[in-house]
């Protein structure tokens, strides 16, 4: 859980009159109190879900098509990847550009300004109540027990002269037990269940008896879930970069390892704010904070779409001001900024007693 840091020594600060808060740019050192904050520049966070699969080749796995009827079981070990999901998000990180320095001048009450860990400005006159969020305790249902397959073995097929034999045997004891699971479910067992969950329990042991003595022959997959996380903060458009790499047989790779196959990533301004020109930049007055452009982020791999969406880039917009009259005696405004894009989020005003 990330640490919400309020701007020491602001809280603290009460005066009887007021006057406006003096912004500027930059880090102020010396004699002047106040609060250094910063704006977000916004990144894009590529979460890149891959399954690493597992093959173990069973003890009878060259007898599975004479005695199962199973083909194409390999009897070497292989391991591979597979690329499960991928998606795209936004994180901002301070933009080391756009860092802002709140003066309190004497006789000012000083707003509540609170800050994420990383110094972005979060809000203005907004109070925390400090409440922990409780996050309550799910039930998960267990992942299936993995059994050991000569647990079901009889002494007959244990006690047998050969491989070839004990192959033979096993899978008669398969056919034995889908015929007893059968029966079960046709009502035609010598020893039939007396309600539905003893029904239910026997069902499943005879699933996981035929399922244990099958890996035998046809082998065991294991899955394990990874996921790599890629970060790009796009300063201007981007089209059909590479991203990363993918390969099967080394799971996520660096954007030049040519072992794996591109994921290419696109950024197409919408061009929906209007930048001014370098030389008509508004001068700083006021709390500064972000209007971000719009942009489409795609990602693609072997010419299909993977991820399409429109998201919010502060990179793509332009910095704005709240004006410092407004933070005066007559009222109080509550401003929340979101730390991701630095765009405002709402604004709401307390008028004064």
């Amino acid at each position: 859980m990330k640490k919400i840091i309020f701007s020491a020594g602001v809280l603290a600060m009460s005066f009887t009159t007021f006057a406006q808060t003096e912004v500027v740019q930059g880090v102020m050192r010396g004699k002047d109190y106040g609060v250094t904050y910063a704006l977000p520049k916004t990144q894009i966070e590529i979460i890149a879900k891959v399954n690493k699969v597992k093959y173990t080749p069973g003890e009878f796995a060259k007898y599975a098509e004479r005695y199962l009827r199973l083909n194409n079981v390999s009897t070497e070990p292989e391991e591979h990847y597979e690329l499960a999901t991928i998606v795209a998000q936004l994180v901002g990180i301070p933009d080391k550009d756009n860092v802002y320095f709140v003066k309190m001048k004497d006789k000012t009450v000083a707003p509540l300004i609170e800050l994420t860990e990383d110094g972005v400005i979060k809000s203005i006159n907004v109070a925390n109540d400090n409440k922990q969020t409780v996050i309550p305790a799910t039930l998960t249902s267990a992942a299936k027990k993995s059994l050991n397959p000569r647990d079901f073995l009889t002494e007959e097929i244990l006690t047998a002269n050969s491989t070839a034999k004990m192959a033979e045997l096993t899978a008669k004891e398969i056919y034995n037990i889908r015929e007893s699971k059968n029966a079960l479910l046709r009502g035609q067992a010598d020893f039939m269940p007396q309600d539905g969950q003893q029904m239910k329990l026997m069902i499943e042991s005879l699933e996981d008896q035929e399922r244990a003595l099958t890996e035998m022959f046809a082998g065991k997959l294991s899955v394990e879930p990874e996921s790599y996380t890629i970060r790009i903060a796009p300063d201007k458009e981007i089209n059909q970069e590479v991203a990363f790499r993918f390969s099967k047989k080394l799971g996520v790779v660096d954007n030049n390892n040519l072992a794996g196959e591109p994921v290419y990533i696109s950024v197409k301004d919408l061009k929906s704010i209007n930048i001014p020109q370098e030389d008509s930049k508004k001068k700083v007055d006021g709390i500064a904070y972000n209007l971000p452009g719009r942009a489409i982020i795609s990602l693609e791999k072997d010419r299909k779409t993977l991820f399409k969406e429109e998201m919010l880039i502060s990179q793509f917009g332009t910095v704005e001001y709240l004006a410092p009259a407004l933070f005066n005696k007559n009222s109080t405004i509550k401003v929340t900024f979101n730390p991701t894009t630095g765009g405002l989020i709402k604004v709401d005003r307390e008028e004064g007693k």
